[in-house]
């Protein structure tokens, strides 16, 4: 096994200064036109995003999901409720989620509190994936569980694809469904060269997320 010095890896950024006149006035409306920039990158799943939790022990979690809509209000994506993940954020709300695009030299912080989604939202997402994806919802209804091995996956797969063949319509299990993330605070990082990168946070002060007022602060790297 090559056990190379990590130490020694090193990246060269550099590139226009990111400046506190170039950030829209609203942490999301700067999302979204980072975002949109790195879709148009060619990024390799764009959308993905780390999300940290706090276990009920204390313990802190931390695993990639895929952020499916975001607007002034915040993030949404989507689980099994009761994933760990998913009862992980109905005890304790307070999440962070990182968008770490790599390629890009850029990164996204967004911190805050989880909410669930409403049934209405949840049946219009749904009704929106794939055959396939809807049959794997009903065929991990126990998702971070143990299980026997593939076959036994595999075997309630198939048994929810006969019930639902392709072109019919798949319910949506009332223990799937998704989560806002309502930000607080949404830090954006640019790489630049000697490791002096651009670091801009956005913090709620008062009012909602939405329609709040947001201070923006230069961090020093």
């Amino acid at each position: 096994m090559d056990y190379s010095d990590p130490a020694e890896l090193r990246e060269s950024y550099g590139g226009r200064p990111l400046r506190r006149r170039d950030l829209a006035p609203h942490p999301m409306e700067q999302f979204h036109t980072w975002f949109t920039q790195a879709r148009r990158s060619g990024l390799a799943e764009p959308n993905a995003m780390v999300l940290s939790t706090v276990e009920p022990t204390g313990m802190p979690r931390a695993r990639t999901v895929l952020m499916k809509g975001y607007d002034r209000h915040g993030l949404r994506f989507f689980t099994n409720y009761r994933s760990r993940k998913g009862r992980a954020l109905t005890e304790e709300p307070r999440a962070c989620v990182v968008f770490p695009w790599h390629p890009i030299r850029r990164q996204v912080i967004v911190g805050g509190c989880a909410e669930r989604l409403t049934d209405e939202e949840n049946d219009a997402y749904f009704a929106r994936r794939p055959h396939g994806s809807q049959l794997g919802a009903w065929a991990s209804e126990h998702q971070s569980s143990p299980v026997a091995g593939r076959e036994e996956l595999d075997r309630l797969y198939a048994r929810f694809a006969e019930v639902w063949p392709p072109g019919s319509a798949v319910p949506r299990p009332a223990y799937w469904g998704g989560f806002r993330l309502v930000p607080q605070e949404v830090e954006f990082w640019q790489g630049q060269s000697d490791r002096m990168h651009d670091r801009f946070r956005y913090l709620l002060t008062s009012g909602t997320a939405a329609d709040g007022e947001w201070r923006i602060d230069r961090l020093s790297p």
